[in-house]
């Protein structure tokens, strides 16, 4: 199992505040392919009640720091990861949506520039900050 990042808790704790109820931490899933299978763990699964009619939403948080020595790599590890895990849980038929959490510095830093906004932009990653 990998280690929670930093912000782990911190996040964990701002979705309870906002009325998320945690269903996984971490959030694991298999992933089977036609050599085997692996097993892929996102940082947490959270849902929350939209309305009696429509059910519960539900998604899974990728939670990332950016403390290392390179923006530019954190940011290609970041989104890698990301997309994988996107990838994989639609192969895996699971109906979740995925989302990068970042801290606010981190989103004024990487994701406000061309950089990282372009991601935004191009709707490739769904962020939480």
């Amino acid at each position: 199992m990998p280690r929670k990042d930093i912000y782990h808790e911190t996040v964990k704790r701002a979705l309870i505040k906002d009325d998320w109820t945690i269903t996984h931490d971490p959030f694991s899933f298999k992933f089977s392919f036609k050599l085997g299978q692996k097993y892929l763990f996102a940082d947490l699964g959270a849902e929350r009640l939209i309305s009696a009619d429509k059910g519960f939403r539900q998604i899974i948080i990728e939670v990332k720091s950016f403390v290392g020595r390179s923006e530019v790599n954190d940011l290609e590890n970041a989104v890698g990861q990301y997309v994988l895990y996107q990838q994989a849980l639609k192969e895996a038929q699971i109906n979740r949506d995925l989302y990068l959490a970042v801290t606010q510095p981190t989103f004024n830093q990487i994701f406000q520039i061309p950089l990282g906004g372009i991601l935004l932009k191009n709707h490739i990653i769904r962020l939480m900050v």
